[in-house]
């Protein structure tokens, strides 16, 4: 079964101006929008830059993995320790994912359809030009 990183999400203050610095900076493009900031890729990668809500501090949120088999992973999750936290994809089309909790509190996403901006495999330079 492949699993991938294709997901992290941050929380920042103000996600416009995050959005322009992650423009700017590391030349990632604007993959969508998500209720609370925007959606930030590398062409590989998704970043969520998520507005702060609450007491929530700025930083590292969450990160997200994106599997063949929704519930062969979550079985594996549960079996090594982690424990369901909330969600579940709505549908094909959703970028919605199932969220979780490692042993030591970590919380992270599971998705079977990925993230906006994100590609599951990745093309190593060595086949694409072949």
């Amino acid at each position: 079964m492949a699993t991938r990183l294709r997901h992290i999400a941050i929380i920042v203050p103000d996600p416009e101006k995050a959005a322009t610095f992650f423009e700017q900076a590391f030349g990632m493009t604007r993959a969508g929008t998500a209720r609370r900031g925007v959606y930030m890729s590398d062409g590989v990668m998704n970043v969520a830059l998520l507005k702060t809500e609450g007491d929530e501090k700025p930083g590292l949120y969450h990160f997200g993995m994106w599997v063949d088999d929704l519930d062969e992973a979550e079985k594996k999750v549960k079996e090594a320790g982690g424990t369901y936290l909330a969600g579940r994809p709505t549908s094909a089309l959703s970028f919605y994912e199932a969220k979780y909790r490692d042993p030591d509190g970590v919380v992270f996403d599971l998705t079977h359809t990925g993230w906006r901006g994100a590609v599951k495999e990745v093309v190593p330079a060595e086949s694409a030009d072949a």
